[in-house]
Parts: C-alpha cells; structure tokens; sequence
C-alpha cells in the first residue's frame, strides 16, 4: 500500500513541512521562510465534504492543501455543477478569484484534510519584498493556464478510454512528485466525480476500468488502484491522437 501523508502536525512551521518546496520558491533563507510563515493560518483539519470557498464568496485568502484533497466545482445557472480539477498536498487554490474579488467556484474536500491559509493582503505585501515569492506566484497560475488547455484538450480529443487512462496517468505522476507510490494509490474521488470530471457517463467509467483489469493493465479494489501494466496504459492514452505524452504528468500541477 502507499504511504499517506498525515494531518497530525498540522502546527509545524512552513520551514518543517514536507510540502514547502511546492509552495515556496527556492534559495529562501530560513528567515524569509519564516516570514512566509507568520502569516500562514493553519486550520484546524476539515471533514470529507465540507468546503474550503464557494462559489460568490468574497475573495480574501489564497488556500493551499497540506494534507488530504479537495475537487472544484463549477455550477451553471440551472444549478448543475461540473467537477473541474482534483487537488492534492501543495496545491494552491483560489487563484481564479483574484481579478473578480469573488471566487467563481467551489473547493469541496474529498476526505478529512488540513487546509493552510494564506490571507491575500498580507500574502501580497510579502511578495513585494521577496521578488522572487512574486515570481513563483506568478509560475503557479502560469501552471494553472496550462492544466486548463490540457484539460480542454483531453475531453475533445481522447476516447473514453484514453480519458480515464490519462486521468490514471495523471494521478500517478502526482502522487511521484509528492514522494508516494506511482503505482498503487486510493482514489479520494467517487466513480461519479471521475465520470463528471471527465465528460462520461458513471457507467462508461465502471466498464472501461474493468476492461482495464481484464486486460491486465490495472487492478481495482473499490478505490484502491494498482497499475500493473504502464507502459500499456500510456499506449491506451496515446490511442486517440497517435501523438506520443511528454514524460512525466500529463498536466501538471
């Protein structure tokens, strides 16, 4: 099984976290660090389900998850929502708030986690003492451009299969960059999140990952996923374009 990381030191400076290299920029001295860290907010852990922002509420904070995950959600005006990412431990939220003052979708946790708080104001005062914090800002919505184009290029270019192959993909490369097992990891997200997020009926999703299992090419216990075969899963997701995935994530975050 791999490894998961915890909520129980959730009082640790930033200098102590394993996560500080994603939301910090390197070559920070331990005394910038800790002026990044005085104006962190750590809360207290959060239960599965429960919101980080919604939709309309008044921009003051940037969120970043140091424990557990989190989907975002959008909701069209006849009240459907529509999953629109999935975020793991060092991921920033709340960057499509900054120019509306208001926050255009929900953050809703997928399982117990520990969300740090980075009030904006204070958060922006700091950048403008450390160019280089302003600079790493500016990268991570950068990144946050380019993992909407991926996106977008997934749902109208790929199969069914290839979507769920790379949505695999995906999710084992980010668990590799935060130090987990690539092959084998739960899923915090439900059939019907993974089906809304990519564009598919929940059905579709179950017979396609049970083909996958048949194949060899994954086991499935409930949201415990093994990969058995990757290089059979990349060919999966290369089926629909014939053009080759960078290494690495697929989108990255």
């Amino acid at each position: 099984m791999p490894k998961v990381s915890g909520i129980k030191s959730i009082k640790i400076s930033c200098s102590q976290c394993s996560l500080s290299q994603q939301c910090l920029p390197r070559g920070l001295n331990a005394e910038e660090v800790e002026m990044f860290s005085a104006i962190v907010k750590r809360k207290h852990p959060i239960s599965k389900g429960d919101t980080v922002f919604e939709i309309g509420q008044p921009f003051n904070s940037l969120y970043v998850i140091r424990a557990g995950s989190a989907k975002l959600l959008l909701r069209s005006n006849d009240g459907n929502e529509q999953v629109v990412g999935f975020h793991m431990p060092g991921k920033l939220l709340g960057f499509d708030a900054m120019g509306h003052d208001r926050h255009c979708s929900s953050a809703v946790v997928l399982e117990s986690s520990s969300i740090c708080e980075l009030p904006y104001n204070r958060l922006h005062i700091l950048a403008q003492e450390l160019p280089s914090l302003r600079e790493h800002l500016m990268a991570l919505m950068s990144h946050e451009i380019a993992d909407e184009h991926a996106i977008m290029l997934m749902l109208t270019k790929k199969t069914a299969e290839a979507r769920i192959a790379m949505f695999l993909l995906n999710l084992s490369a980010r668990f590799n960059k935060l130090g987990f097992s690539t092959k084998q990891f739960n899923l915090s997200m439900s059939r019907n999140d993974i089906a809304n997020y990519l564009g598919l009926a929940v059905e579709t999703v179950s017979r396609i990952m049970t083909h996958m299992q048949e194949e060899g090419v994954i086991e499935v216990d409930r949201r415990f996923v093994n990969i058995v075969a990757m290089p059979s899963l990349r060919a999966l997701a290369e089926l629909a374009t014939n053009q080759p995935l960078p290494s690495g994530a697929i989108y990255t975050e």
